[in-house]
């Protein structure tokens, strides 16, 4: 019997990863051996039921959580990652508890000795509890890029991590603390994606957003760092408030870019589409759903000033 993947189905009908890169800013990252990984994306098979508790309550109080794990890391001693505070902690499994109610009563964690976390953690889910293809995908992807981090010496911790959201774009990736999403990685993106961000710049093959902006805002933002990229530019950019509204189906954006000696602005029109797809896997027997994405449509170039 053939099987199905809900990452080859998106991918055929042209499922836009711009858009996807939604995530919270403030996060939580727990590590936990993989093969005791449950499908819910913080529950492990043998947790004790206070922490299970614990841990389901922070998101609601404005934290999410994230099971991650790589072979060296022992299975008692747990690593605690606190972003955007870019706090690290080793915690054993019996103090686990006295630790998330510490942090949820908003108490000093310097008893608890906090190290500085110097790299930007790198985590490419692998939780194929939840999505097969995040285990087809995700787990060789993974090891890619922790080889290729390991080779070349480069500035990244990498983990492998539960749900980051969007199974059909594995394999994906989080980039923290700069909350940067990628999604359909493919072998020949790992160096180039990470040569990229060691230089601070969004890898645009596998880009899904910057977690902190709205789709639309994401769909303008990719649409002009793509425009300035094929003319042999480098630049930030700034998405200037313009209010669009989540229910427009089109909306006009201007993108602020600038380099150390140029500067400009760029009208992007991103049009919500309706697609129908699969989420996930577990959609497969049923059918797809309708879905919204976003779509750069037209980029206009604004008259630049004299200097």
């Amino acid at each position: 019997m053939n099987r199905r993947f809900c990452a080859e189905e998106s991918r055929a009908i042209d499922d836009p990863l711009v858009g996807s890169g939604t995530h919270p800013a403030r996060n939580l990252l727990l590590s936990w051996p993989r093969p005791k990984w449950q499908r819910n994306l913080r529950h492990a098979s043998d947790m004790p039921a206070p922490l299970l508790e614990a841990l389901h309550a922070l998101p609601d109080e404005g934290r999410r959580v994230n099971l991650i794990h790589r072979r060296e890391q022992s299975a008692r001693l747990h690593r605690v990652f606190l972003m955007p505070e870019r706090q690290a902690f080793d915690i054993p499994r019996e103090a686990l508890g006295d630790f998330i109610a510490a942090l949820r009563r908003g108490d000093d964690l310097a008893a608890w000795q906090p190290a500085t976390v110097e790299r930007s953690l790198l985590l490419c889910c692998t939780h194929g509890k939840k999505d097969k293809c995040c285990a087809r995908f995700g787990f060789s992807t993974y090891k890619a890029l922790a080889e290729a981090v390991r080779q070349h010496d480069l500035p990244f911790e990498v983990w492998e991590s539960t749900h980051l959201g969007g199974c059909r774009l594995a394999a994906s990736a989080l980039l923290l603390p700069q909350l940067r999403k990628y999604g359909r990685i493919g072998d020949d993106d790992i160096l180039p994606l990470l040569a990229s961000e060691a230089r601070d710049r969004p890898y645009l093959p596998c880009y899904r957003g910057d977690a902190r902006l709205t789709p639309q805002h994401q769909c303008a933002q990719v649409a002009a760092l793509e425009w300035l990229a094929a003319r042999g530019l480098e630049a930030d950019v700034r998405i200037e408030d313009g209010g669009a509204a989540n229910d427009e189906t089109d909306h006009d954006l201007v993108v602020e870019w600038h380099t150390e000696r140029q500067a400009g602005k760029l009208t992007i029109r991103c049009q919500a589409q309706e697609l129908l797809r699969y989420d996930t896997c577990a959609d497969l027997p049923n059918g797809p759903s309708p879905s919204r994405v976003w779509r750069a449509t037209e980029v206009r170039e604004a008259a630049t000033p004299p200097a």
